[in-house]
Parts: C-alpha cells; sequence; structure tokens
C-alpha cells in the first residue's frame, strides 16, 4: 500500500522531518505501511492553511456549507466497501462489523448534520419591547483529535458539524489507525472541497496532538479519547481559555433487574459487552444481576458468550476479531491475571495461552471473550477500565444496592438497564450517575440527543444542537422595537 501522507492545503505531504512510523495489522502482525511522523512543525504548516482558508470558508452560506456535507456522505458512500475494508485491516475488527458500523455511520454523520443544518432555525426572544437574535459564528481554526477503536466513525462526528458551522480544521487520527482518515482526505480532494477547509497531521500524541492543543490560534479542541490524555488535553487548554470538549474513558454497568427476559436479551446483552472485542467507550462491562436470577442469568449468558465466532478478521462468519495491539492483549491480559488474583473465577476465556484462538496467527493480537465472577465491585477488575473483551459479573438484593454498584466508579458515561417494565427502567436510570442510560436496549443512537459522560468520563456533550453550540461562537443581538 502507498504511505499514508499528510494532507495540508489541499494536498498530500510527508513531515517535514521525513520521519515515519509503520501501521500494523493486528490480525497478521504485518506492517501495512508507513505514515508520517509529525511534528509541531507540521502542526504549524497545517494551522496556518486553515487560517487562511478561515474567512472564506467562514463568509460561505449556510446552504453552501450543507452541499458539500451532502456530497462528502455521497462520496463516502460510493466507497462504502473501500472504508470497510480498511478499517478492518487497520483495526482488526470484523469486516461485517466494520460494513455495519464504521462505514455506515460515517456516512450518516454527514448526512444527518446537513439534514439538521437544514432543520435548524435559530430562537428568538421578545421581552421588555425589544427582540433577542441569537447569532452564530465560528470560532475559526479548531483542532480534532481522535481514537483508534473507531476511527472515521468518530472523525466525521466532529469533522461535520465543525465545517457546519464554518470552521477550518485541524486533525489527528491515531497513529495507530491512519488509513481511514487518509482516505477521507482523498475523498475531500477528489470533490473539491476548498483547500485549507480540512488539514490532517498523523504523528504521535505527545508530538502533535500536544502541539495542536498548545497552538494559540487553534481556538478550540474536541478530543475523544483516554482519560489519561484528556486530563493533559484541559490542562493545557483550560489556562488559554480554549473551548473544549472531552469524551473520556468507561466503566459502564449492564444492570439487569429480576424481571428481565432472559430468553429475549441474551443476545443484544453479549453484544453490549463484547462489540469491537470490548473496545467500544460504550459497552458495558460490570453487569449486575438481580440475585434472584443471577444463576440462570450466569448460565445462559456464558453459552451465549461461547457461540461467538472468533477469528480472521476477513471471514465474513467472524463475529469477533483482535484488539488493536499485541501491546494491548497484553494489557487486557494483566487485568485477566488480575481478576484471578483478586479472587474471581474465569467462567469462560483467559488468555491467548490459556485459551488460544484456533487457526489464526500468532503474531495476532487474539483474545477470547472473557466473563469473570466471584469479583466485588469495589475490586481494580470491577472499577478500572480494561478496554477490551474482559466482563465481571456481580449480583444484588436490590434496586438501591444495585444502584449503590452503579455508581462506585470514577467514570460515568453510559449504563443500560433489561427489564420487561419500561417505566420502572426510566425510573432506575434516572438514578444512575452517568450520561446515557438505554432501557432494554443498547447503542441506540439518535443523533440529535446530548453525547457525553459526568464524572472522569468526560467534560461537555455533542449531538445535534450540542455539536452546533460546540463549534460555534453565540452572540445575542438585543434590538428595541419602535
Amino acid at each position: 500500500m502507498d504511505p499514508v501522507l499528510n494532507y495540508i492545503d489541499g494536498a498530500f505531504v510527508a513531515a517535514q522531518s521525513g520521519e515515519t512510523l509503520d501501521t500494523v495489522n493486528p490480525a497478521t502482525g504485518d506492517v501495512i505501511t508507513t505514515l508520517p511522523r509529525s511534528g509541531s512543525v507540521d502542526v504549524e504548516a497545517a494551522t496556518s492553511a486553515a487560517l487562511r482558508a478561515s474567512s472564506k470558508w467562514a463568509a460561505t452560506s449556510m446552504a453552501e456549507r450543507i452541499q458539500w456535507l451532502h456530497r462528502l456522505a455521497d462520496a463516502l458512500d460510493e466507497d462504502h466497501e473501500t472504508i470497510a475494508r480498511l478499517e478492518s485491516m487497520d483495526t482488526g475488527k470484523p469486516i461485517s462489523l466494520a460494513r455495519r458500523v464504521d462505514a455506515s455511520r460515517s456516512v450518516a454523520n454527514f448526512r444527518f448534520f446537513a439534514e439538521f443544518g437544514e432543520q435548524h432555525e435559530e430562537p428568538t426572544f421578545s421581552d421588555h419591547g425589544a427582540v433577542n437574535h441569537v447569532h452564530r459564528s465560528p470560532i475559526g481554526c479548531v483542532g480534532l483529535i481522535t481514537p483508534w477503536n473507531l476511527p472515521l466513525y468518530l472523525l466525521t462526528w466532529k469533522v461535520a458539524p465543525a465545517m457546519l458551522m464554518g470552521n477550518t480544521i485541524v486533525a489527528k487520527p491515531s497513529e495507530l489507525t491512519p488509513l481511514t482518515a487518509h482516505h477521507l482526505a482523498s475523498v475531500m480532494q477528489r470533490i473539491g472541497l476548498p483547500k485549507g477547509v480540512f488539514n490532517l497531521v498523523h504523528g504521535l500524541g505527545p508530538e502533535v496532538g500536544q502541539a495542536m492543543v498548545e497552538h494559540p490560534q487553534i481556538r478550540g479542541i474536541s478530543f475523544t479519547g483516554g482519560t489519561a490524555t484528556g486530563k493533559i488535553v484541559a490542562a493545557t487548554a483550560a489556562p488559554m481559555f480554549k473551548k473544549i470538549s472531552l469524551e473520556l474513558g468507561g466503566k459502564n454497568a449492564t444492570v439487569v433487574l429480576d424481571d428481565a427476559p432472559l430468553d429475549e436479551i441474551m443476545d443484544d446483552l453479549v453484544r453490549a459487552s463484547f462489540t469491537n472485542s470490548g473496545q467500544v467507550c460504550l459497552c458495558g462491562s460490570r453487569i449486575l444481576v438481580d440475585s434472584a436470577i443471577y444463576e440462570d442469568f450466569k448460565g445462559r449468558f456464558v453459552e451465549a458468550v461461547g457461540r461467538m465466532v472468533i477469528g480472521d478478521p476477513t471471514e465474513e462468519s467472524t463475529t469477533m476479531g483482535t484488539v488493536i495491539s499485541k501491546d494491548h492483549q497484553q494489557k487486557v491480559e494483566s487485568y485477566i491475571r488480575l481478576g484471578v488474583e483478586e479472587g474471581g473465577k474465569v467462567l469462560i476465556g483467559g488468555t491467548s495461552s490459556e485459551a488460544p484462538v484456533d487457526n489464526v496467527p500468532s503474531e495476532g493480537a487474539f483474545l477470547r471473550p472473557t466473563v469473570l465472577e466471584g469479583l466485588s465491585h469495589t475490586s481494580r477488575t470491577a472499577t478500572e477500565e480494561i478496554f477490551g473483551p474482559v466482563v465481571t459479573l456481580h449480583s444484588f438484593d436490590n434496586e438501591d444496592e444495585a444502584v449503590a454498584m452503579a455508581n462506585a466508579t470514577e467514570y460515568g458515561l453510559a449504563g443500560s438497564v433489561w427489564t420487561k417494565d419500561a417505566k420502572r427502567g426510566h425510573a432506575f436510570g434516572q438514578r444512575l450517575d452517568t450520561g446515557i442510560v438505554w432501557v432494554n436496549t443498547w447503542l441506540n443512537r439518535d443523533l440529535r440527543t446530548p453525547f457525553g459522560g459526568v464524572k472522569q468520563s468526560g467534560v461537555g456533550r455533542e449531538g445535534g444542537a450540542w455539536s452546533l453550540n460546540f463549534f460555534s461562537e453565540l452572540t445575542n443581538i438585543c434590538v428595541l422595537q419602535p
């Protein structure tokens, strides 16, 4: 494959240092290609290009920017299979998942914000003989920093509203998964998006991401990633009074109440636990089950997990591929061992040596889905973010205990509640300290709704009007009526 390059001022260029990094297929261990190991000089070049394009892009009408979003959606839709294959190769996720989620949602993000922009009207408020008009203007140049688990999905989630609001962009994807961001830049070049509106700089977080956060003319940062890195972003950006949106880690609870219809929901619970090898910030990695049905639930759940097909991501029948890298595999395995040290029992799965995946390369970062029981809900394994295919089971005796257990973590991103009584589930969900709660469903996303977490799961909300608010500056114009 040709090398991945930076995309600056409408052209593909290498890092000014000439240095490169390898991107590796986690299913085979093979090097796919190289990407630039960029630095602050490359960020400066990208920011300068964005600033040169800023005034002209901001002056375009909303209708014109909406048409660009539609063109991008159309172009990505045409490349649907290419995007899915690139994403599967770069992340190790099953090709079926990459088609259904990553490629499809990337199109949907542009389409949604185009249509949302078409329907959106700014409010006016009348009082004291005057009319107040809410006026939006772009922030200017914004920095977008995105992770490796859903590379194009999460990049387009930020690019679409940023462009819609008239901002120009400097983006940094994860150095582990650069392929689809590079493809997005090639699509933008292909359809003739004005130079400098979108700029892409590849490289390492401390060398590129930090330079973006520190740059005085990048006035807003939207970051999705780990909590530890989010703290650095916040500490750097806050004294500079930048706008920041931080979507960080999670340790989400799946709560199964005593009336939950187990026959109907088991496949959904497995999906909520192990989608993308558990590498989704919204996955439910702690399953809390009413003690009255715990043993019945455990048997059914372990059996359902055992039906998952683990293997080559290119095979249509595969339901779970690899984790992102061999290094991450070792991290996840360390938590499986820690869980046993803390008193847990492995019900299914285990480390790659204990539960090897058949007929895959030894260089691949494969792990079987792992379920542990017998751990305290306050143990490290049950409270620290693992971000892999590891789930812990816990029982509770009443709803008050379940709420306390669900909230006993420093994170608060998402959760789900399962019951045959939707009103009961709704009431229970309101007691959880988290940004999102699903009742009898999981990852059911209406893109108009606020997305984000509480506690150490982040700051701010994106989605629908919340994204528009983040990516614009609001001015109130008060006009006295004659």
